[in-house]
Order: C-alpha cells, then sequence, then structure tokens
C-alpha cells in the first residue's frame, strides 16, 4: 500500500476525530470557558494515545492553559520531530455571521466549517493522520505539542518551555499553523511578522455632560479618541510611527484582484499603504484598530463621553524587535493626543518576528514531500501573522530545524466567521507529513 492509500484508508477517522474537536468550545481568551479548555486537552491526549504514543500527559504551568506532550522515543540513529498545534480556537464573535452554529461542524462545498476547523485543530489532525499512517513502523522519534493558549498569545510560554524543556527536545520541528498559497499549491512559510497590542484611555472630562450644553468648545473623548487613532497612519495608508522597520518580499504572483477576492474587499474600496503587496502583507508594519470601548448606538444619548477606549494591534515587520516598535506606538500615541486630551497607553503583550533558516536537509525534505502531496512546486512565503511559540522555541534550540506548514487555504476565513478547512488541501497535507516522517531518513 502506498502512503497515498494509507491515508485516505484513515482518513475518515482522523476526520470524525476532527469534528469532535471543533464541537469543543475551547475559547482561552473566555474564563468562563475553562472546563472546555481541559475537555479539549482530554480529548486530544485521549487521540494521540490511541494513535500509538506511549507517553502522553496534559501540562499545566501556574497561571496557564492546558497543553498537552506525547512522546515516542526515537528508533536508533533517527532523529526526533516535535509536531506542534494548539487546540484553542477564537471567540466565534457575532453568531448572526456564521452560516451554521460554529461549533457544530458542517460540510459545504468541500469544505468543513466550523471554529477551529482549520486553525489549528486541523493541525492537530494532521498529526494524528501521518502518526497512524505509520503506526508500529514510524521511522523517527515524535513530540506532539498540543498548546492550549497561542489565540491569546501564549503568556505563559516562558514558563512552560522551562517546565517541559527536556521533553521538547528535537531535531526538526513542525509548526502546523500556517497557509498555503493556494489550496492548489503548497508552501512553507519562511517568515512571520511580530506582533503587539496595546490599549489606549483618553479622557477629556471628569464625568459626562450634555452635548447641547457644553458642545462646540468642550471636546468629547471619543471625538478626540478618533482624532488619535486616525494619526496612525498617513493618507495612502502606511503607517506613520516613526522608527518601525520595514523590509522587503518576494512579490511571487499576487495581483491585486487575487488579493481582493481573497480579502473580499468590497467594489470601490482601495487598498491601503504603498509597496508591492507581498511587500505590504508580509514585511512592512501594519496596525489595526481592533476594539473600541463606546456606548453602543442603540444606546446612545446626546452626551460628550468623558473617556474612550481602544484596542489596537501591532505587526511588526521581521528582523524588527516587538518590545521596541511596541514602545514606538505608545510613544506616538501619547505624543499626538489632540486637544490636550489625557492618554494613557498600556502594553498587552508582543510576539518577536522570525524568520526561518532554509537550505538544510528537514527543508528541503518537506518541499519534496509538499510537491509530490500536491502534485505541483511547493512555494517559499512570508506571512503577516505571528506564532509566538516559533521564536520562542528557536530561542531555546537553536540547532532545531524549524518548519513552519499549514493546512489553510486564503479562504479558510481564520479568526472570522465561517472559519472552514478546505477537504482536499486537508487530505494533501495529511499526506505531504506522512511523506515527509518516512523521508527524513531516506
Amino acid at each position: 500500500m502506498t502512503l497515498a492509500q494509507a491515508v485516505r484508508q484513515v482518513l475518515p477517522s482522523v476526520r470524525a476525530d476532527l469534528e469532535r474537536l471543533v464541537r469543543i468550545p475551547s475559547v482561552s481568551a473566555d474564563p468562563a470557558a475553562a472546563p472546555h479548555l481541559r475537555a479539549s486537552a482530554e480529548a486530544a491526549a485521549g487521540l494521540l494515545s490511541g494513535a500509538g504514543l506511549p507517553e502522553v500527559e496534559i501540562r499545566t504551568v501556574p497561571g496557564g492553559q492546558p497543553a498537552v506532550v506525547a512522546r515516542r522515543p526515537a528508533p536508533p540513529g533517527a532523529p526526533t520531530v516535535l509536531l506542534y498545534a494548539h487546540h484553542d480556537v477564537q471567540p466565534p464573535g457575532d453568531l448572526a455571521s456564521w452560516d451554521s452554529d460554529p461549533f457544530q461542524p458542517a460540510e459545504r462545498a468541500g469544505r468543513l466549517y466550523g471554529r477551529g476547523a482549520a486553525d489549528d485543530k486541523a493541525g492537530l489532525a494532521v498529526h494524528l493522520a501521518a502518526l497512524r499512517v505509520h503506526g508500529d513502523a514510524l521511522p523517527v522519534g515524535v513530540t506532539v505539542l498540543v498548546e492550549g493558549e497561542e489565540e491569546i498569545g501564549s503568556p505563559m510560554l516562558a514558563e512552560f518551555l522551562g517546565a517541559c524543556h527536556d521533553q521538547l527536545r528535537a531535531d526538526v520541528v513542525v509548526f502546523a499553523d500556517a497557509v498555503n498559497w493556494t489550496a492548489d499549491v503548497p508552501s512553507l512559510t519562511t517568515s512571520l511578522r511580530g506582533g503587539a497590542t496595546v490599549t489606549v484611555e483618553l479622557r477629556t472630562l471628569d464625568h459626562a455632560v450634555h452635548s447641547g450644553l457644553f458642545g462646540g468648545p468642550v471636546p468629547d473623548a471619543l471625538t478626540a479618541l478618533c482624532r488619535l487613532l486616525a494619526t496612525l497612519h498617513n493618507e495612502r495608508g502606511d503607517v506613520a510611527v516613526a522608527g518601525l522597520a520595514r523590509g522587503t518580499a518576494d512579490p511571487v504572483d499576487l495581483t491585486e484582484a487575487r488579493l481582493r477576492a481573497d480579502a473580499g474587499l468590497l467594489d470601490g474600496v482601495q487598498l491601503t499603504g504603498t509597496g508591492s503587496l507581498t511587500g505590504r502583507l508580509w514585511a512592512a508594519p501594519s496596525i489595526t484598530v481592533i476594539a473600541l470601548d463606546a456606548p453602543a448606538t442603540k444606546d446612545a444619548s446626546n452626551t460628550l463621553l468623558p473617556v474612550a477606549r481602544a484596542k489596537v494591534s501591532l505587526r511588526v515587520a521581521p528582523g524588527d524587535d516587538a518590545d521596541r516598535a511596541c514602545e514606538a506606538v505608545k510613544a506616538h500615541l501619547r505624543a499626538h493626543a489632540p486637544w490636550g486630551a489625557h492618554v494613557t497607553v498600556t502594553s498587552c503583550g508582543t510576539a518577536a518576528p522570525f524568520t526561518v533558516r532554509t537550505g538544510g536537509h528537514a527543508y528541503r525534505t518537506a518541499r519534496q514531500a509538499l510537491t509530490e502531496a500536491w502534485g505541483t512546486p511547493a512555494l517559499d512565503i512570508g506571512v503577516g501573522g505571528s506564532i509566538p511559540f516559533v521564536t520562542a522555541y528557536a530561542g531555546c534550540f537553536p540547532d532545531a530545524e524549524i518548519l513552519i506548514t499549514g493546512v489553510e487555504d486564503p479562504d479558510a476565513r481564520a479568526h472570522g466567521a465561517n472559519e472552514s478547512l478546505h477537504l482536499l488541501t486537508f487530505e494533501r497535507a495529511c499526506l505531504a507529513e506522512a511523506l515527509l516522517l518516512r523521508n527524513l531518513v531516506a
């Protein structure tokens, strides 16, 4: 039996297990979901044990979410491969924006819909498929790490790596948490932007007042905050914060038409920023206002608000320092407060950018495996997002070869409504990982 045939044989059981995982609302950002995070970790642990890994445990550091560490020692002379995924998911957001229940997996037109179906419970499912295909003939040592707090920035990462340092040592690491160039063209991610988030609070009054009595000479906090946030970009849409690094990226073959379609950009809405499209996506800083604390329109009254808050997300170019970039954004917000408004800015955490070392044995083997599984050459791409565990792991184990692969395609809509997994891409990703584990010792 070929590996491709073996993958097709195990795929129904793996798909069923993925659907079982999607039904668990393991939202790490929600303190009330703690029992679901535990249930999700227990489910992952049971699946890994059933896949033939003899050492499986759920690990939790104080203040952290449960993670699963499962191991099978390497045969003599064979390398050890660490397979990474995370079992926590983003909140579903507005349920009215979903076409089906986010925690009830549903198949439509060759895609499996549900929160976590792509990001990143599918990553764990790919690992399960590769393990089941090889069974007792697994040619390499394997450690599987299924993190439980990636979607909140892995705040207890340093403590976790310290507690599990010896268990997590590996020669090769596969982070199955990225995207492919298209559903039909596989990719290895070779750069990640870093990230930082800040909360800005702006005050103009010590209490709310009637807009009819005081509006005009007296500034309200929400209008002032809108003006402050607008200073983060110039008229072209480039980030206007001084001191942030900006690099360049391989333009590959990304057209404006494809980018508009992938993003769902409305007709007439212009793209922002300058430079190549891949440069803007992968190698330039970006800033997004991701939340506002302000009255809902249905609750609004004619009042000058005394205080308003916003959460601002920064993506940091590869090669930049995320902590320094975060301080630059904070300094910009303080310096540009309109009308003498009082501004307080607090950091909510950072994640360092990362650039993969390419050209090693594992990298070459992975490219060959992806090319064979898809039937088309694999591309090296950058990704605009962050995976905190990548940089942290590389710092602890600088000699390990790091591979960043993915199950997603551009229409996966991770973090948004109607997140989905392209099922043919999923099958190909399972085959590619099975080939990689076999060929690393060839």
